[in-house]
């Protein structure tokens, strides 16, 4: 049996501990401590001649192990802590960060960040963002489940997920392993305009690859789960199933000659697609006037059907937030209506290159909500008729100042609403414009697993081809 013990953080463990010998659930810092950091950091900033600032400090621990075979992969044990500062000297910004949070550490970092500013060139957008957007309200968005599971409890859920893989089917005969993985952290962001926000959040996922073999070929089945609340976990046995199912599902793949044929994306892909959408309305995109949705506010998009909306309140999502990355307010938004484009993802920063004020997206967007317009998966089968059904997808094809679309993938072929063959090896090639106006129907499948959330995504046509 192999074991590596790979992340800890100030404690001189040896390789050869046994498991039970490691901890389990650290206590991190509470808010008073982290809050107390940070008032230390801005008055230093201050101090060291600053004209405003902005700190985060954080707290993090996390257990992640993985099985391979029943063997022990390994089990990594984090417990991290560290202080990240920015200060403005005028026009002028620097950062610098520190996991030494005595009263040394932190002036040594509000120093060299106060001398980077001053080497540093002016930049008329630069500085902390308008202090009447900073958030003022802070609903609790029940994110902080923490789990405390000894390591030895983890790996036996990590095998139980593995060996319920391996028990689908007698061509399942190899596994990539299976792994479990919880984290929690806390932290305060602050800046010397008054704001203070103050987060905790936890996040635990289990995952599962086997690999099902023929005579034509090995196909490699993979399903995971990631909740907030380790309650909301689908059974660790049902995620080794679907991977094996997964696996097995795709035994005996064609190829497929080229052809322009609907394309059918499994809610799990389908979020790639808005993810794109989300990258090409950002901020640093456009004001770099590298994004094919510049100046597009107002025009049509999508399908007269899409509605696409930021909802940062959800309880116990992904990406739910009440303050950004740099303390404004979130909100929810109407990115989408009937098609159209609302409005951009922006921070501070590029809302003022760009001449506009913060949307309170620095970070990033904060739950997109993709609405459904028709029933389930079975029916969207139905729906599309005959074309592709894509269940997973390779590389990074999305040209965001283009629009060109190309990736690789894998899926099946499908004739009269009803699943034929797998395919693989095919190629997807488009443009995002055309696929996203072509969207014929989502689908009720919602996947919430992520910051998009959506069911499957049916679009009318794309070339597919080897």
């Amino acid at each position: 049996m192999r074991r590596a013990f790979d992340g800890i953080l100030e404690s001189p463990l040896k390789a050869n501990t046994p498991v039970s010998q490691y901890p389990s659930h650290d206590a991190l810092p509470d808010r008073t401590a982290l809050e107390e950091s940070a008032a230390r950091a801005l008055t230093a900033a201050r101090n060291a001649g600053a004209d405003g600032a902005e700190v985060h400090v954080g707290a993090g621990r996390a257990l992640t192990v993985s099985v391979r075979m029943g063997e022990v992969e390994s089990v990594q044990f984090q417990r991290d802590r560290d202080l990240g500062l920015t200060v403005y000297v005028g026009q002028r910004s620097g950062s610098a960060s520190t996991t030494d949070l005595s009263d040394a550490g932190i002036r040594e970092a509000a120093e060299a960040a106060a001398a980077i500013a001053r080497a540093s060139g002016e930049d008329p957008c630069s500085g902390l963002p308008e202090a009447d957007q900073l958030a003022r309200e802070f609903p609790d968005l029940d994110l902080f489940y923490p789990w405390s599971m000894a390591a030895e409890d983890a790996l036996e859920l990590a095998r139980s997920c593995e060996v319920a893989g391996l028990a689908v089917d007698t061509r399942i005969k190899g596994s990539e392993g299976a792994s479990v993985d919880t984290r929690q952290n806390r932290g305060v962001l602050a800046n010397s305009l008054g704001f203070s926000g103050y987060r905790e959040s936890s996040e635990h996922s289990l995952g599962c690859a086997v690999i099902a073999s023929d005579d034509a070929g090995m196909q490699q089945g993979y399903w995971y789960d990631s909740r907030r609340a380790p309650d909301d976990l689908m059974v660790a046995q049902d995620i080794g199933r679907r991977a094996g199912e997964r696996a097995v599902a795709h035994l005996g793949a064609k190829k497929l000659t080229t052809r322009r044929v609907p394309v059918l994306f499994a809610a799990e892909v389908a979020r790639s697609l808005f993810g794109s959408f989300c990258a090409a309305i950002s901020g640093g995109a456009l004001y770099r006037r590298s994004s094919f949705l510049l100046d597009q506010i107002g025009e049509a998009i999508f399908a007269p059907a899409i509605q696409l909306r930021q909802r940062p309140f959800l309880q116990r999502a992904a990406a739910s937030a009440a303050y950004d990355n740099e303390g404004v307010a979130t909100c929810d938004r109407e990115l989408i209506v009937d098609g159209v484009l609302q409005g951009y993802l922006l921070g501070s920063y590029s809302a003022r290159k760009l001449g506009l004020r913060s949307t309170g997206n620095a970070g990033g967007v904060f739950n997109l909500v993709v609405d459904s317009t028709a029933g389930d998966f079975d029916a969207l089968l139905r729906e599309m008729g005959t074309g592709v059904l894509v269940t997973d997808l390779m590389g990074q094809g999305a040209n965001l100042i283009t629009g060109d679309y190309s990736r690789g993938a894998a899926g099946f072929w499908v004739e009269n609403g009803v699943i034929v063959h797998p395919v693989q090896e095919i190629t997807l090639a488009g443009t995002l414009p055309e696929m996203f106006r072509g969207i014929r129907a989502v689908g009720s499948d919602v996947d919430v697993r992520g910051g998009v959330r959506c069911g499957s995504v049916l679009i009318d046509a794309l070339t597919v081809g080897a």
